[in-house]
């Protein structure tokens, strides 16, 4: 179903320089069943061995079908505004020399490099989730990168087909703005926020809004698939920066640039921060036994908990091992359980870590879980996530944990965890 990865065919076997990564929030370091071709959690962008870029030329007004299917057949690409059933506006675009083009959709068919399905909430459990009915274009959107330093990359609506077309229907919104180019946005729309301050410790949640099919702003619409735009914003662009959320009405992805991610954590540095917590033998206060967090590998994927999980009463922070007492179920919903340190009353669930790099804000110790999830990473990486509102649905807007996309409770985002150490 899927074919070698494009990713690899895009980089040069000699010191590929890196324009970006592209990372799938819900994934905690790859897919449920593993990364599979261009079916990944995380796609990397190389500068390709020759340009594939393309910009706007000759601009065709058509009044008949016909002469629309005879445009469209030259085998350059294009994209197709249609007005009415007489009249069709298709702008021809030539080859650019300067850019490199990638492609994110839902469709498996080449012209996507990076395919992208709906993300499930808390669905990395066995099995992928089957969705019924996807809201992901099937070419959601395109980013193209300048080939020169700084290697700038600007995001688009919408993607070319396999036919080099993009076509936009009669009840796709469109418009001609006041320097006479069409544009116009996609059914489901392509919706971007730009954190304040970079994405680093200090970072704040920036206002989601609307990419267009040329690539404006605009202020989102009063419902994902209304046919009234926004507003235009002409002080802001569609500039990726380091920490850009790219939102595809069913997936949601972060963007990280190349010099972002050389800050990041690596797996080893992860790795060595489970050990060192491993280390220390923090214990269970009740049960006296020691705990560990499970491999990257395990926590990765999920599977079946282990004796020496710790376990975390969400409403305190206090770190346990799995027991089954403190059960409320008389008065309260079997998820809430008593913690036997504090009497505290919670949801009580087992603790995984955070396996993703490049959700991480800072280098900090994994010392805050998220809830109601339970996955652990910083400090400082939780309080992030924790307040920035993400595209739920049409026109609803909530948090999520980064590593499993569950949504956090409105009144707790994230918890402090309270570690035993050996009495020993």
């Amino acid at each position: 179903m899927f074919s070698p990865s494009q990713e690899e065919q895009c980089a040069p076997t000699k010191d590929p320089i890196k324009y970006g990564e592209l990372v799938v929030l819900g994934y905690n370091g790859s897919l449920p069943n593993g990364d599979r071709g261009r079916r990944k959690s995380r796609f990397s962008l190389y500068k390709r061995s020759k340009a594939n870029g393309v910009k706007p030329s000759t601009v065709h007004i058509l009044n008949t079908p016909q002469a629309s299917k005879a445009v469209n057949c030259k085998g350059q690409h294009s994209i197709s505004y249609t007005l009415s059933r007489n009249q069709t506006v298709v702008v021809e675009y030539c080859h650019d020399n300067d850019t490199d083009m990638f492609q994110i959709g839902r469709s498996t068919e080449s012209p996507i490099d990076f395919v992208v399905t709906d993300t499930v909430s808390g669905g990395q459990e066995g099995e992928e989730t089957p969705i019924t009915q996807s809201t992901i274009s099937r070419f959601a959107c395109r980013v193209v990168c300048e080939r020169v330093l700084p290697y700038t990359a600007r995001i688009y609506a919408a993607g070319f087909d396999s036919s080099k077309n993009i076509f936009l229907g009669e009840k796709a919104a469109k418009w001609k703005n006041p320097d006479g180019h069409m544009d116009g946005l996609t059914t489901n729309g392509v919706l971007v926020m730009h954190p304040r301050g970079g994405f680093t410790e200090e970072s704040k949640p920036g206002v989601w809004r609307e990419i267009s099919v040329c690539g404006d702003v605009y202020t989102l619409r009063e419902t994902r698939s209304a046919q009234t735009r926004g507003k235009l914003v002409e002080c802001e662009s569609n500039v990726l920066q380091d920490g850009s959320l790219v939102d595809l009405c069913g997936a949601t992805l972060l963007w990280r640039t190349a010099d972002g991610l050389f800050h990041t954590p690596t797996q080893k540095h992860l790795e060595a921060l489970r050990q060192e917590i491993n280390a220390a033998r923090p214990q269970c206060p009740v049960g006296l036994n020691t705990l560990a967090f499970p491999s990257m590998q395990r926590s990765r994927a999920l599977s079946s908990l282990e004796d020496k999980q710790p376990w975390v009463y969400l409403a305190c922070g206090h770190v346990h091992g799995y027991h089954n007492w403190g059960h409320r179920s008389e008065q309260e919903p079997s998820a809430q359980r008593e913690c036997p340190m504090c009497r505290t009353v919670g949801p009580y669930v087992p603790l995984w870590l955070g396996c993703e790099p490049a959700f991480y804000v800072d280098v900090g110790a994994p010392t805050h879980a998220f809830v109601p999830c339970g996955h652990v990473c910083s400090e400082k990486s939780a309080k992030y996530w924790a307040e920035i509102p993400l595209p739920h649905g049409t026109h609803a807007f909530h948090a999520a944990c980064p590593f499993c996309a569950t949504q956090l409770s409105l009144t707790q985002g994230c918890a402090k965890l309270i570690f035993q150490g050996p009495i020993d």
